[in-house]
């Protein structure tokens, strides 16, 4: 009997460096929303590897190079590791995003660490990665990239969200699909939580016993980016230069930071989805309850929690549905969403 369906693995790798997102999923081509996530894993990076991804802004060309190279062994080993795991047969290709180290769309810069050559070399199979470049190359923000996923995997909802390092937005206008970052919220939140020693603030208990410092919230809610129309995207260069200081002149406390931050995020998230029931939001910002209490105040709308392996991979199974449109030279890349001077099929693909 023939097989219509494609089986890839992607992964994703965000900047709340929360780990590697891997997942096994079927994709039918004649339908794309008729897909299946067979296996998942979330793996956790070591200490060493946590501290070398948060300084790699800083390293030099040839420490970046290097970086790179093992980056990419590091995600060829852990594939494997999920391949034998799972028993898993079948496999077309993989997608990788990468990890972000620099993302600077104006400058025409964008960096994404993992060789390709070097996981197709250890797996012994078709790796498509680097998806941003090209776009930037073409005046693109070479962000979002998900938006193509929501357009033909989520069609059923007005607005998707993902709420990872940056919350981000995708949804339809017209005939346009819109998409942009909306403000940071792990990546702030948990670079303030790690001062207590903990990994991230666990449904939001330490920001939900803190009180607003308003005027650091007005501060916030007046950034020259939230009057920006899109498109639109953040980096980690952007939190650095501009919200940390920003914060660490007007609060100490770390609990008033978060419960200020929390507030920050869900009113700027609120106002994009505003009384719209269709709604999906996932990453792992959903699993912050207090964080999830003021976007639904904001937004004035009752927000239904999704399926774990929605909420979790939802990234990862987008960014293998990215290469299956490359690997079939399909559009991947919106210009509607990034701005680029045309729509395009971006990916560089490597072979064993």
């Amino acid at each position: 009997m023939k097989d219509d369906f494609t089986y890839c693995i992607g992964l994703m790798s965000g900047t709340s460096l929360d780990g590697i997102d891997l997942v096994h999923v079927r994709f039918n081509k004649e339908k794309y929303a008729d897909f299946k996530i067979l296996a998942a894993k979330t793996i956790s990076y070591s200490d060493d590897w946590k501290h070398d991804l948060q300084q790699a802004i800083s390293f030099s060309d040839d420490k970046l190079q290097a970086l790179d190279s093992n980056y990419g062994k590091l995600l060829g080993g852990v594939i494997n590791d999920f391949i034998d795991e799972n028993s898993i047969k079948k496999i077309d290709f993989i997608a990788s995003h990468g990890h972000t180290v620099f993302h600077q769309p104006e400058n025409g810069i964008t960096l994404q660490i993992g060789n390709g050559q070097e996981i197709a070399t250890l797996t012994k199979q078709k790796v498509v990665c680097d998806f941003r470049t090209q776009d930037v190359k073409l005046g693109g923000q070479g962000a979002p990239l998900v938006p193509i996923g929501d357009e033909l995997l989520f069609a059923n909802y007005d607005y998707c969200v993902n709420l990872g390092g940056f919350a981000n937005v995708s949804y339809k206008k017209g005939e346009k699909r819109i998409a942009f970052d909306i403000c940071p919220t792990n990546i702030v939140l948990n670079y303030y939580v790690n001062k207590l020693g903990f990994s991230y603030d666990d449904k939001g208990e330490i920001a939900k016993k803190g009180l607003v410092n308003k005027e650091l919230l007005e501060k916030l809610n007046n950034l020259d980016f939230y009057k920006t129309a899109p498109p639109k995207s953040l980096g980690l260069e952007w939190v650095q230069e501009v919200i940390l200081p920003l914060i660490d002149a007007y609060e100490n406390n770390i609990s008033t930071i978060l419960c200020t931050f929390v507030e920050h995020a869900a009113s700027k998230i609120g106002e994009i989805i505003y009384k719209n029931n269709a709604v999906l939001i996932t990453g792992g910002g959903v699993f912050n309850s207090f964080l999830m209490e003021r976007i639904s105040y904001y937004s004035k709308i009752d927000i239904k929690i999704q399926e774990r392996e929605i909420i979790d991979y939802k990234e990862a199974l987008i960014f293998a549905f990215l290469g299956l449109l490359r690997v079939d030279n399909q559009v991947n890349c919106l210009k509607s969403v990034t701005g680029a001077s045309n729509d395009h099929s971006s990916g560089v693909i490597f072979h064993p």
